[in-house]
């Protein structure tokens, strides 16, 4: 479009009009834009957060929000279609385009690396997960299931945790040279959706695989109902300590650059916690865990007078619908502990959440309808909060209604059908070919 040119006011009115009629069929208002922007983490090195900083030009719209690529979980079996694996199948999709030379890329080497998260709104999480291509993938093809080794070199389980503002894995590198394309997912828990994150690396032969030494002495102080202080001695390495990870059991709960104590807020009282800590080097190298540190939060005395914090950060998780939006939130804190949360449309109370759910669809909307919903928390002795940020949602329209895909049914060009919620349409002939899955090339997503 930047060498377009419109010579005369006909040229002018013709691109107006098509701009219109190109909003309506594909939706792309202001409105649904910002809706769309609901939007959670990346990997702070990835192909969008390096759009973001300005090493990858010519990148489109991710640059304001490089933590927005949420499409369904379940890669590889689900998720994203082929060729829309490093857009999550967003309309971020010059994050598609791929050739050798097209991307900056990271230096690596094989062996331990940290892949460090930049979390813009917290989620419990099923799991983290990375592939990487194989080594003799096509660089200048569109990415594709066939690209990648669908056994991922790491996997972590979260078990429906809940990260903070940043989140690290270490995991082992696989041998390979080159370029090479690492795909992360973030699996949220409690929905349907994960995040997808491509990193486009180059195999160079970093040397350092030395770990930093393990954090000595750790200690806990100035325990309170809901705050502490751990503290631990300083570790080295033989290029220097990057920073220090702080974890109850197996939780990263806390990270710090350099620091060699952490004040921690927002635990829950009368409540035992074991934290241990570990350092990392600039290589992604991570220590052995220092001794735990064991102490249990004070109990409150007397009546409790203290309502909740508001809960923050109330935003879209997932796809509304003309019927329906799925709410998620930030958990409140209390100096006891949150009991439950209550949802409210307008003014109008809808629904109640037990704690700790963060999570609630509102259903029995209307299609092309504006609402405002507002989240409140309270706890055992009845204190309620104050309320949420307010969330403005406006419904899509009606979408068009198919048919359900059958798997006896022979499809041609054209036909259009919907499975699991989501409209296809055949490219070819078809029949028995699932859609949604990495075989069933026959089919395209209706948007």
């Amino acid at each position: 479009m930047s060498n377009l040119r419109l010579t005369s006011s006909k040229q002018l009115k013709l691109f107006v009009v098509f701009s219109i009629i190109f909003s309506l069929v594909y939706g792309v208002s202001s409105t649904l834009l910002v809706q769309k922007a609901s939007a959670h983490g990346n990997v702070t090195n990835s192909r969008a957060a390096l759009c973001a900083s300005g090493q990858n030009t010519n990148c489109g719209q991710i640059i304001y929000e490089p933590y927005s690529l949420e499409g369904l979980k379940g890669f590889p079996a689900a998720g994203p279609p082929d060729e829309k694996i490093a857009s999550a199948n967003t309309w971020f999709t010059q994050l598609d385009q791929q050739s050798s030379t097209r991307w900056s890329k990271v230096n690596i080497s094989p062996g331990p690396y940290t892949f460090n998260w930049y979390i813009k709104v917290p989620h419990a999480t099923t799991s983290w997960k990375y592939y990487i291509t194989k080594q003799n993938w096509d660089p200048n093809a569109p990415l594709t299931r066939a690209s990648f080794d669908l056994t991922p070199f790491c996997s972590v389980s979260s078990g429906g945790s809940q990260p903070g503002g940043s989140y690290s894995d270490t995991c082992n590198i696989p041998s390979r040279s080159g370029y090479q394309v690492i795909l992360a997912v973030w699996e949220i828990y409690d929905t349907n959706n994960a995040f997808y994150n491509v990193i486009d690396v180059n195999f160079n032969g970093n040397s350092d695989i030395l770990a930093p030494s393990a954090p000595s002495s750790a200690t806990s102080s100035n325990i309170g109902t809901t705050t502490a202080t751990v503290s631990w001695g300083a570790s080295t390495d033989n290029v220097g300590v990057s920073g220090y990870r702080v974890f109850n059991g197996s939780n990263q709960i806390t990270t710090t650059n350099g620091a060699l104590s952490s004040n921690l807020t927002g635990l829950t009282a009368n409540t035992t916690y074991n934290l241990t800590v570990k350092a990392f080097d600039a290589a992604g190298n991570v220590s052995n865990a220092s001794n735990t540190v064991t102490f249990t939060t004070l109990p409150v005395v007397g009546p409790d007078n203290v309502a909740p914090t508001a809960p923050s950060s109330l935003h879209v998780m997932g796809t509304t619908t003309s019927t329906s939006v799925p709410l998620m939130w930030n958990a409140s804190t209390d100096n006891v502990g949150v009991k439950e949360y209550q949802i409210f449309r307008g003014s109008t109370y809808v629904a109640t959440v037990t704690a700790p759910s963060v999570q609630y669809t509102v259903t029995g909307l209307t299609a092309n309808t504006a609402y405002s919903f507002t989240v409140k928390a309270l706890d055992n002795a009845g204190n309620v909060s104050v309320a949420s940020n307010v969330l403005n949602v406006t419904t899509p329209l009606s979408p068009a209604i198919y048919p359900a895909w059958s798997a006896t049914t022979v499809y041609v060009a054209g036909n259009k059908v919907t499975h699991n919620n989501v409209n296809y349409e055949a490219k070819w002939w078809t029949l028995n070919e699932t859609p949604g899955t990495s075989a069933a090339t026959v089919w395209k997503v209706i948007p």
